[in-house]
């Protein structure tokens, strides 16, 4: 009997300590206190100018007027804002837009030519390896294999139908003093945008994830209007997202190529 309870001990101690293993960590970023000194530290530290000051620093490889950091918020710290905390153990990983399992390389240069609506970096190139290099060290401490709470965009209800006409509504209400009536966005005297433009030709092409009506709905739900993340209803979202995805803006010429193994999303851009 008592081998009995013993063995049964066991087995639950063992199951709830891969339980733990498995559970999804918390986000938290390092401190900077943290980079080291160097010239692995001065990678980490011009990855991360390159991806918070994209347009300015890349300009042979971003076609519009967004900085990586337009989406992926903090310098991509915040949960729901799809972080690249944690970002570097979770690749190769499988995307069904592509496929095929895919490098963490081919993911940055993926939004380079859809998000930034520009050219891929070169696999080898200095800042390429400077933005890998961040976004290790931003993943310090989060075990491999592992996504951390908040990855991606957040939950929203995918039942829900969208009212094009409903989101007009709620743009001009709650997003068009930031990124202008028909979507434009708000320059920066200094140079580039206070707040970016969500449609036209310096936005994101229509084959970046932001494009699809679900996705940009979750982003939104969760971060906009900007410091006043979740004051919108799911349904709210879903209107706007459709609303201001279907804008005009660039073509993305490749996506036809999407999805080749068929299970293609109701929301991707034809």
């Amino acid at each position: 009997m008592k081998l009995r309870l013993i063995a049964a001990g066991f087995a639950v101690a063992l199951a709830a300590g891969v339980a733990a293993q498995t559970a999804a960590p918390a986000l938290t970023a390092p401190d900077e206190s943290t980079i080291p000194p160097g010239p692995k530290g001065l990678a980490i530290k011009e990855g991360k100018k390159l991806l918070t000051e994209t347009h300015q620093r890349l300009p042979n490889n971003v076609g519009n007027g967004l900085n990586c950091t337009s989406c992926h918020l903090a310098g991509g710290t915040t949960a729901g804002a799809s972080p690249w905390v944690g970002i570097w153990g979770v690749f190769p990983e499988y995307r069904s837009r592509s496929g095929k399992v895919i490098s963490l390389t081919e993911r940055v240069n993926d939004c380079f030519e859809r998000s930034m609506n520009g050219k891929p970096l070169a696999y080898d190139s200095a800042e390429m390896n400077n933005i890998l290099a961040y976004m290790q060290w931003l993943s310090t401490g989060v075990p491999t294999g592992t996504s951390v709470k908040g990855r991606g965009f957040g939950p929203l209800d995918q039942k829900l139908t969208a009212d094009t006409a409903h989101g007009k509504e709620v743009y001009s209400a709650k997003c068009a003093s930031c990124h202008g009536a028909n979507g434009a966005g708000m320059k920066n005297p200094a140079g580039g945008y206070l707040f970016p433009p969500v449609a036209g030709s310096d936005s994101f092409n229509d084959g970046a994830g932001m494009a699809r009506t679900f996705t940009a709905a979750a982003f939104v739900k969760h971060n906009m209007p900007l410091g006043q993340g979740g004051t919108l209803s799911d349904q709210d979202a879903l209107d706007v997202a459709e609303y201001f995805t279907h804008l005009p803006r660039p073509v993305y010429k490749f996506k036809a190529k999407d999805w080749p193994k068929g299970d293609k999303p109701k929301d991707a851009r034809s």
